[in-house]
């Protein structure tokens, strides 16, 4: 088989609360969300034809991101104002720096606030 370049993506879930700084609506106030984080990594398939193992990365993703976010207050954790922007940049740079030793490399990160709102960081 030819070995072509392919992007596969993990998805998670984890619910956690915060309140915007510097926002005059809602949002102001304290609330929560169950956010969804959608992990995509690009490389070849190794000899086994993966990849990237979901479990491998279902393992970095969880000890670098979800442990630290998952039922958590936002504020109490991040220097930042806590948007959905400003987290998924900061879920970039965790992930990137976990797995940019590896055979693949942290494509995108799309993170979830609602069912209809997400932003996104990608290289």
């Amino acid at each position: 088989m030819e070995n072509k370049y392919i992007s596969v993506t993990k998805i998670f879930t984890f619910d956690s609360a915060h309140r915007l700084e510097n926002y005059d609506g809602d949002c102001k106030n304290l609330h929560g969300h169950t956010y969804k984080l959608e992990v995509t990594v690009t490389g070849k398939p190794d000899y086994r034809g993966m990849v990237v193992d979901f479990n491998d990365l279902k393992k970095i993703t969880k000890e670098k991101i979800i442990d630290k976010l998952d039922h958590k207050y936002l504020n109490e954790i991040f220097t930042f104002n806590t948007t959905c922007e400003n987290m998924v940049i900061w879920i970039f740079n965790e992930l990137n720096n976990a797995i940019n030793h590896r055979d693949y490399f942290l494509k995108k990160i799309k993170l979830w606030e609602t069912p209809t709102s997400y932003a996104e960081v990608s290289c």
